[in-house]
């Protein structure tokens, strides 16, 4: 199949997957949109909404239509590194046998990834960046595609462990979720309060979703646009040449490299699954707030001022 081809299936079949989610998944457009550019582009996505936002049900019904083996990871305070990368174990034979951990999986929802230790975010980090774990001198790889989902709650701090910004540059986008409006949230209580059990559909295998990952890195762009993304992200950083003055007021640090890779990773999704078979600057505009929103760090006077990450953002996009 040319590649050409290969989108216009994409499309289709991007399409059909929407429409399989929105059978559980009411509302919710951006960020199931969000989710997706980053399990075709290969990244990872930290999401940041309130409990009871249906985060899990999200991911298990995006897992179940793709055809993907899914895992919850319930990070606590005394979660260790063994708890989800799995540890050896004597058997009957009285030789070692490596049990695998939750980690070992298509999807991982790393659900209040701030409420465990370093050392076990880390563990998890590594897996991320690595997509293989070493337990006991041993390396094993991870199942391809391998996608993490980490949650965050951002009302409670208190006995949390934030991550370093190190390591919240792994995560592609992210992403926040909101209070569904009026008619939607009025849709949710009729739709999980009766005994109406709608049934999702695997619509791909594990071998499409990483051939679809290769697509996506073999699709083209010009240089007008890459120069577009790296100028973008170069105007984040407060001591940059091009930095506009609302940047070099109200922000400590900005993005590094990592963010226009990922620029132009979820710019190639974003034009593939809307048909077009290059990414233009608009592309980059719409995965902008994503990428950027937990790669600035504002300082004191951004947060007195009532200045957000996003209004920020768009005042340089």
């Amino acid at each position: 199949m040319s590649d050409v081809a290969a989108i216009d299936n994409l499309v289709k079949k991007h399409q059909d997957l929407k429409r399989e989610i929105a059978k559980i998944i009411i509302g919710q457009e951006k960020v199931i949109d969000e989710i997706l550019i980053s399990v075709f582009s290969g990244g990872h996505a930290l999401l940041v909404g309130v409990p009871g936002l249906a985060k899990t049900l999200m991911v298990n019904t995006i897992s179940q239509a793709l055809g993907l083996d899914f895992k919850r990871i319930q990070f606590t305070p005394d979660l260790m590194p063994s708890d989800i990368l799995g540890s050896e174990i004597l058997d009957e034979n009285r030789t070692f046998k490596f049990l695998k951990g939750p980690v070992f999986s298509n999807i991982i929802l790393a659900d209040e990834i701030n409420r465990t230790p370093p050392k076990t975010q880390a563990a998890l980090l590594e897996a991320m960046q690595e997509k293989s774990v070493t337990v006991a001198g041993h390396n094993y790889k991870l199942d391809k595609p391998y996608f993490v989902l980490a949650t965050q709650n951002p009302i409670e701090q208190e006995g949390t462990y934030p991550l370093p910004e190190a390591q919240l540059d792994r995560f592609m986008f992210s992403i926040l979720l909101e209070y569904p409006s009026y008619q939607e949230e009025i849709d949710v209580v009729k739709s999980t309060t009766s005994d109406h059990k709608p049934q999702i559909n695997a619509l791909f295998t594990a071998q499409e979703i990483v051939d679809f990952q290769q697509l996506v890195r073999r699709i083209p762009v010009a240089d007008n646009v890459i120069e577009y993304a790296v100028s973008l992200v170069g105007k984040t950083r407060p001591n940059g040449d091009t930095a506009p003055d609302i940047i070099k007021e109200y922000i400590d640090w900005g993005a590094g490299p990592r963010a226009s890779q990922n620029l132009i990773l979820a710019a190639k999704t974003h034009a593939a699954v809307n048909g077009k078979y290059s990414p233009d600057i608009e592309d980059v505009k719409a995965v902008a707030t994503g990428i950027l929103r937990h790669r600035i760090i504002k300082n004191y006077k951004a947060e007195a001022e009532g200045y957000t990450e996003e209004s920020i953002i768009d005042k340089i996009l």
